[in-house]
């Protein structure tokens, strides 16, 4: 029927039945949209996208702080059956230049902020300038063509590719489709309580699927508003969730962010009486950050779950977030998970093992990656790399990483990565990179390295080397040298000795 949108176009629905209905409220600089702007801009962005001659399969790339330009071009890839990638703007040139070399996008969206990487990456730019109503980008929007009938897409067709920090040193393009998305949409939307009256204040960067999916998309499928903070300040936040006039009921972030809004002077004067859920995720929260927001009266809803599983993997209830604090709930919805041991054999309750799941929110792989994907999957289970326990309720509590990642501030590193770049020292014979707790970070890096003979090297020149060839959150906070490293038979570096001589086993 004429006027009617494709069903798969969750802002084309909504300007058909909710065309006044704030969508999205830039926060930064106060720019508004409701759904039938975004869906105007869409179209717009879509046609311009289509005239630069992308199409369905091309890689279109974005490296921008949180803005509404993401939702945009998420939703114009969408149209054009085009594959968007998220870069992780705290990254370094060189890295992000193995993640567009694996990736070959067709073209870089990028803030103004970042236009020097921009310009060392690729040649095919647009510049995007918020504060600039005739920035690059506005432009393309306003000159753009009438907009070519939508791509019809299913849920096999991939949406997204989300770069995630590797095992093998290098990060993993991980393979992100509509079902996983609208999955993800329907998991996380009913226990969080999502609905069209639902204002989210976003605060993690968009880049992340922490960010993007918790609870950004699952609140625009329901048609509801998202507040979009550019860069987190605590502050700011309380002042935020403290207004009434914004009315925020949904808030999402990873420990730290909660731990940072806790220790602030106006944490206990500020009005948390609206917030009907505040979830946190993405890494262990302490139970001194769970009690100090109960105590505000905010009962911290905590979940599991991964860039590779949508993220929402396992979710906690709201009326069980007291009585099971430190769980990560449940399996959502539509999702299934099994806790194994070594030998892939289901474990009994309390007993520890690997988390397995499956489900249609689960990646069907890695870009690129074949190896990589066929190691990650059993019998169409996802190995996630996490130990975990299950108590004699069904309730999962994360106990401990079942591979060597670890946490530091909501991102994952992989020692692997970071050794690659302390090899690269000449002074350095061995090296090995645990993390250890850190009040602020939750966890950070430490490098124990072994010198070669009559090398002098000192813990400066170590974190200094490392600065200029990975992302900040991956640097070592200490450094610490030794005689030789742990090894076993083979000649595994062994890890876990590590972190009993330097964490207490922790």
């Amino acid at each position: 029927m004429p006027g009617i949108p494709p069903y798969y176009d969750w802002i084309a629905h909504h300007a058909h039945r909710r065309p006044t209905q704030l969508a999205i409220d830039d926060l930064q600089t106060g720019r508004k949209f409701t759904y039938a702007d975004l869906d105007r801009r869409t179209s717009q962005l879509t046609a311009a996208l289509a005239a630069l001659g992308i199409a369905k399969g091309d890689r279109v790339a974005l490296l921008a702080p949180n803005c509404a330009e993401y939702f945009e071009l998420q939703f114009a890839c969408g149209r054009l059956g085009a594959i968007m990638l998220p870069l992780n703007w705290r990254l370094t040139v060189p890295e992000l230049e193995y993640i567009l070399g694996d990736s070959s996008p067709k073209l870089l969206v990028h803030d103004k902020a970042f236009t020097a990487s921009a310009q060392a990456l690729s040649e095919d730019l647009i510049e995007i300038d918020p504060e600039n109503a005739d920035s690059p980008y506005e432009r393309a929007l306003a000159t753009a063509p009438p907009p070519p009938a939508p791509i019809e897409v299913t849920h096999d067709d991939i949406a997204m590719v989300m770069y995630t920090s590797g095992t093998t040193g290098h990060p993993k393009g991980a393979i992100i489709t509509h079902g996983m998305v609208f999955w993800n949409c329907v998991n996380l939307g009913i226990p969080a309580l999502i609905s069209p009256k639902t204002i989210h204040l976003v605060v993690l960067p968009l880049f992340h699927t922490g960010g993007l999916n918790c609870y950004a998309n699952p609140v625009l499928h329901a048609g509801g508003t998202i507040l979009i903070m550019r860069a987190f300040d605590p502050g700011q936040a309380l002042d935020y969730i403290s207004d009434e006039a914004l009315g925020i009921t949904h808030f999402f972030a990873v420990p730290a962010p909660y731990q940072f809004m806790m220790q602030h002077p106006k944490f206990q004067g500020a009005d948390l009486s609206r917030l009907q859920l505040a979830g946190v995720g993405g890494a262990p929260c302490a139970l001194a950050i769970l009690e100090g927001w109960s105590a505000r009266g905010v009962p911290l809803v905590q979940g599991w779950g991964m860039t590779e599983t949508s993220p929402a993997g396992t979710m906690l209830d709201a009326v069980d977030a007291i009585r099971k604090v430190g769980s990560a709930g449940k399996a959502m919805m539509h999702t299934a998970i099994r806790i194994v041991d070594d030998e892939g054999r289901d474990v009994s309750a309390g007993g520890i093992g690997e988390l397995l799941i499956k489900g249609p929110n689960i990646t069907p792989g890695y870009w690129n990656k074949p190896e990589a994907t066929e190691s990650a999957f059993t019998d169409g289970w996802l190995h996630t790399g996490d130990a975990a326990r299950m108590d004699d309720e069904g309730f999962i509590y994360i106990v401990d990483r079942w591979k060597d990642m670890y946490i530091s501030g909501g991102e994952n590193v992989y020692p692997a990565e970071v050794e690659n770049v302390l090899f690269q020292i000449p002074q350095v014979a061995d090296a090995a990179i645990i993390g250890v707790p850190s009040e602020r970070w939750g966890e950070v890096g430490m490098a124990i390295i072994v010198r070669k003979p009559e090398q002098p090297l000192e813990e400066g020149d170590v974190i200094r080397h490392c600065l200029g060839r990975l992302a900040k959150f991956k640097v070592p906070q200490e450094v610490t040298f030794v005689e030789a490293l742990p090894r076993n038979a083979t000649g595994k570096v062994l890890k876990r000795e590590l972190r009993s001589r330097y964490t207490n086993g922790t």
